[in-house]
């Protein structure tokens, strides 16, 4: 009897070990700011301080996001990245909800689902992008897949991309399907995620862009900051000779997703030049 038990045990315990999730921290694949898009950035930045020195207010008229999600799983397993309707839309009710007090929102526009191994393991990008893309370049799409490589996502920042180019084509987000509300990476299925890699889609860097010098993330009003958080390490103070603490609670630091809280003002000014100048 004894050796019996003992191998149930055991079995048992390797199927735990096969279900559970990794242990995951935060990492975007976003690609570091080519020249032009440092070109793009310091024109943005110029213009909005002539805006603020002359007293007009950029503009600030409530943007609505055409959306699609597409689901791009192993199976139609929720396991192999089949995501719910359920998910998607909690996913959706994230976004919303993080972006409402900038004024933008997004307006979901249809969902697409695919089964396709190599896709799904984000191979093959280009690929994918060209059957499944929707819309203009003022459309978001989101692509969720079921491996990343370690990172949770990636996005593309506005360039000029005229319709049919490579860069129209790859525009978009990628996100690790466990991150949506409900996902399996503890820590990190709050659905943040989306909102980190969509701050890039709107043009913007990561708060520790630069380190403690020069022009940093190029948005006055984010603190300077050596490094990515991990974690919620409150009162994190990575830059000590620059003033304020490293900026933890914004989402675009590396926070895990319960310490994620804020865009900035000048974020938000960022965000709606790019999208009034850029996305075009």
């Amino acid at each position: 009897m004894l050796p019996k038990v003992l191998w149930l045990a055991g079995l048992l315990t390797s199927a735990v070990t096969v279900m559970a999730k990794p242990t995951v921290r935060f990492g975007c694949g976003t690609p570091e700011p080519t020249e032009e898009d440092l070109a793009n950035t310091r024109v943005l930045a110029a213009l909005e301080g002539e805006a603020a020195r002359s007293g007009v207010m950029a503009s600030f008229a409530n943007i609505v996001v055409p959306t699609y999600f597409h689901v791009v799983a192993g199976s139609t397993s929720l396991a192999d990245g089949y995501l719910t309707d359920k998910m998607l839309n909690d996913q959706l009710d994230v976004i919303n909800s993080d972006f409402a007090p900038l004024g933008i929102s997004f307006s979901l526009q249809g969902i697409t689902r695919t089964v396709n191994t190599r896709w799904s393991r984000d191979q093959d990008e280009l690929q994918m992008k060209q059957s499944l893309r929707r819309g203009d370049y003022k459309t978001l799409n989101v692509y969720f897949v079921r491996d990343l490589g370690g990172n949770l996502g990636y996005c593309y920042f506005p360039t000029t991309a005229s319709p049919g180019s490579t860069a129209f084509i790859r525009d978009g987000c990628t996100v690790h399907f466990d991150t949506v509300p409900g996902g399996g990476f503890t820590g990190y299925n709050l659905g943040k995620t989306a909102t980190h890699e969509i701050g890039h889609w709107f043009n913007l860097y990561h708060t520790f862009q630069g380190g403690c010098t020069g022009s940093g993330d190029q948005i006055a009003d984010t603190p300077a900051q050596s490094s990515p958080s991990s974690g919620c390490p409150r009162g994190r103070d990575s830059c000590p000779n620059h003033a304020g603490l490293d900026p933890i609670h914004n989402y675009m630091d590396y926070s895990n997703d319960a310490c994620y809280e804020e865009f900035t003002q000048g974020q938000r000014v960022r965000m709606h030049s790019a999208w009034n100048t850029l996305r075009v």
